[in-house]
């Protein structure tokens, strides 16, 4: 191997094929609400824990669409994306494996519908100064960086149309 680079044999035909081994690619969707907090996530699935709700982007699905994809599937919440808060590579963010994950910020179209699901065990809102300790990944950090765009210390960029 190198780099990460894979050389393989076939076990079908004996050939020999290169692959590559990529970090997999996420999409989360901080859903915040100066009233209520931040939209999290209890993980019904390991890794246990609170998280933002997201998700692994599919292949041939654009991340803007796996970000309203995922909402959907564990909040029941139609989400209009505004902004790109950052992308976290750290190889170690995922006890799983190598993610590296592209963080929204959205606007929930009608809280009411707000209901768990598919991954996720319970979905509720948090005060961004009471998130439980329990925080899944890398999660915590994320909310972190979220309080320096709400304090004006650092900026959104602009997402993608679907």
């Amino acid at each position: 191997m190198t780099g990460m680079k894979v050389s393989l044999e076939c076990p079908h035909c004996g050939k020999t094929y290169t692959t590559f081994r990529n970090p997999t690619p996420t999409a989360d969707v901080i859903i915040y609400e100066p009233e209520r907090g931040v939209l999290l996530i209890r993980r019904r699935n390991p890794p246990l824990g609170h998280a933002l709700p997201g998700g692994f982007i599919d292949e041939g699905e654009q991340a803007e669409a796996a970000a309203i994809r995922e909402m959907r599937e564990e909040t029941g919440l139609d989400v209009e994306l505004t902004g790109l808060l950052g992308v976290y590579s750290s190889p170690g963010r995922d006890p799983r494996q190598h993610t590296l994950g592209l963080v929204f910020t959205g606007r929930a179209q009608d809280l009411a519908a707000l209901s768990a699901g598919d991954d996720a065990a319970d979905a509720r809102f948090y005060p961004l100064d009471a998130l439980p300790a329990d925080m899944a990944f890398d999660h915590a950090r994320i909310l972190g960086d979220f309080c320096e765009v709400l304090a004006g210390h650092r900026q959104l960029a602009a997402v993608e149309p679907l």
